[in-house]
């Protein structure tokens, strides 16, 4: 049964996961277009301002990234828990915070760029007018950045992650479209590579929250809802998920002055063109670290151990082989990719950009694992492990390791710093688990430190899965044996097994049905405390079942009798559907 669980797991998170890697591509085809039209169209300058902009872009993606991951987490408990409209106060917190954040850094990045403050960025007086310009357009664009980061966890709640894609698919058309309109043929280099982007953010944020506005959605904005007290919270949840891109913003100025002072331009522009073509497949760990950490919040919610487990069972039976391939052809075409921003296969540019190209996609496999503990430290209180772990992979091993090999291997020295910090980043994460087990781990449970006291052990659940009609007749008798095993009384014993069984007969007669789909059934029942908790969880159409019993055909009572039924038996019944899964809990 374990491994249906984890199958069941499996599938759910690869079917969210092509949503969430495409949101966190959008960023990334930005700099990637911005990179391409830079190095063909414009002067080596205008490649180095958008090189110089990504300190203040790790910034504002830590930002968001705060809020957004605070609220997945948050969200994601209270989902596990049921507490819908608790989840609608906090987007209407979160709708505003996002809001006065992003007028806040508005205001401050275009004060830099008009009044020329930005001596931190760069001392290169020939460059700073050009950066200059571009960061003064380019503040425009924070708004719809950290708002239409906020927006895509409340869609995937609803079910309505295509919106997200849609989105997606609409900036980068449009920012492809004016980037050669303003660069190519109106020949504005920085002032077009900056506008493009702001309109493509704009388009992509009012793509998402047409969605918020229609009416249709469960959550919407209202003042009266704020509670600013959970603003707390929200900062002091996500912040340790955060404090990494901050950690990077400090590493990037770092990095910057070291490759300034050793490499010049040339080393500049080409650890920015293989950092943005690379920001694509940067996505990837994204988008896996961004599903798991919602199906970890839901799981702690739940108090369930086996799948809290399982999530990360699949990074490292699947994200991590998957990644390791999409490296491999990374490494094999890293001549002809560098060939798309440098021609001249001669330019000592073209030859740094390769050696990146062959040496940062190393780092993609650790970095899934650190993400993913990070989201799960995030996620089950542990901060001082998570502040740790981001201040190593953030700034420590990065720029220390840079510092150290950068006057001697240029360009190549600030590569394998990143492939060295994923190497200690990972020790950091088995060392930690080995000091707190006092032994090396064994097993998944001890390599995440769940507490012995967390969820329900073993002998006091049971997960069965339903596939077809004969299971369920056999499911009534599994589960009072197991009910009977652990001493409960003959009624409650009774009526959980008829539950159960009326329920997921429900679901095989009418939710296998409705498609050519192949669909199961995760049947669990705990018992801890005295408490019983019945959970089904199915793969079906969006199926109601409180809706459900208050339809009758033609008067006819006979009508979902047996929904009736279990309803009048027990009253605490939720019921929610989520990520593409209907869950109904019972408590008895």
């Amino acid at each position: 049964m374990k491994q249906d669980n984890l199958q069941m797991i499996r599938k759910l998170m690869f079917r969210l996961l092509p949503i969430q890697v495409l949101l966190a591509v959008v960023g990334s085809v930005n700099d990637i277009v911005s990179s391409y039209f830079a190095s063909n169209y414009c002067d080596i300058e205008v490649m180095s301002a958008v090189g110089l902009f990504g300190p203040a872009d790790m910034l504002l993606g830590a930002i968001s990234t705060m809020l957004a991951g605070g609220v997945a987490i948050i969200c994601g408990k209270l989902l596990g828990q049921n507490e819908i409209d608790k989840i609608r106060d906090v987007f209407a917190l979160n709708t505003m915070v996002a809001m006065i954040i992003g007028l806040l850094f508005t205001a401050v990045l275009a004060f830099m760029g008009a009044t020329g403050m930005t001596g931190f960025f760069t001392q290169n007086e020939a460059l700073r007018p050009t950066f200059n310009r571009f960061l003064l357009v380019m503040s425009a664009s924070v708004i719809p950045t950290i708002l239409g980061n906020q927006l895509p966890a409340f869609l995937t709640m609803q079910n309505k992650s295509k919106r997200t894609m849609y989105a997606s698919i609409a900036y980068i058309i449009t920012n492809l479209i004016l980037c050669y309109l303003f660069v190519c043929r109106l020949d504005w280099e920085e002032l077009g590579l900056a506008l493009s982007s702001v309109i493509g953010m704009w388009v992509f944020l009012a793509v998402e929250s047409s969605y918020f506005l229609s009416g249709k959605s469960e959550f919407r904005f209202k003042l009266m809802k704020i509670d600013w007290k959970e603003v707390f919270r929200i900062i002091a949840v996500g912040f340790p998920g955060a404090a990494g891109l901050l950690y990077m913003t400090g590493r990037g100025l770092i990095v910057n002055k070291l490759l300034d002072i050793h490499t010049g331009s040339a080393g500049l522009s080409a650890f920015t063109a293989a950092n943005n073509l690379l920001s694509v497949f940067w996505a990837i760990p994204g988008g896996m670290m961004t599903v798991s950490r919602l199906q970890m919040s839901v799981s702690i919610g739940e108090e369930d151990r086996q799948s809290l487990c399982d999530i990360m069972r699949v990074m490292f039976r699947y994200f991590i082989p998957l990644m390791c391939a999409i490296d491999a052809v990374i490494i094999l075409l890293a001549r002809p990719l560098a060939g798309l921003f440098f021609h001249d296969t001669g330019a000592p540019v073209y030859g740094m950009m390769v050696s990146g190209l062959r040496i940062l996609p190393l780092c993609m496999p650790f970095s899934i694992i650190c993400q993913h503990f990070t989201s799960y430290g995030q996620a089950s209180g542990k901060q001082l492990f998570v502040n740790i772990l981001s201040l190593l992979d953030g700034i420590i091993c990065v720029a220390g390791f840079s510092i150290l090999l950068t006057g001697w291997l240029k360009v190549n020295g600030v590569y394998i710093a990143n492939v060295l910090n994923g190497i200690v980043t990972t020790l950091f994460i088995i060392g930690h688990a080995w000091v707190k087990n006092r032994h090396c781990p064994r097993n998944m449970e001890q390599l995440m430190v769940i507490p012995a006291d967390f969820g329900a052990a073993e002998d006091e659940r049971i997960d069965i899965t339903v596939m077809n009609m004969e299971e369920v007749i056999n499911l009534s008798k599994r589960i009072m044996d197991f009910c009977q095993s652990r001493g409960i009384d003959k009624r409650r014993s009774y009526f959980s097994a008829l539950a159960l069984e009326e329920m997921a007969g429900n679901i095989v007669e009418h939710g296998f049905t409705k498609d050519n789909n192949k669909h199961s059934i995760n049947v669990r029942v705990v018992h801890k405390d005295d408490s019983i908790i019945l959970r089904i969880k199915d793969d079906c159409i969006p199926f109601n079942p409180e809706e459900r019993r208050m339809i009758t055909e033609n008067d006819d009572i006979t009508k979902n009798m047996g929904i009736r039924m279990v309803y009048s038996i027990f009253k605490d019944i939720n019921y929610n559907y989520l990520f593409g899964i209907n869950c109904l809990t019972i408590r008895i």
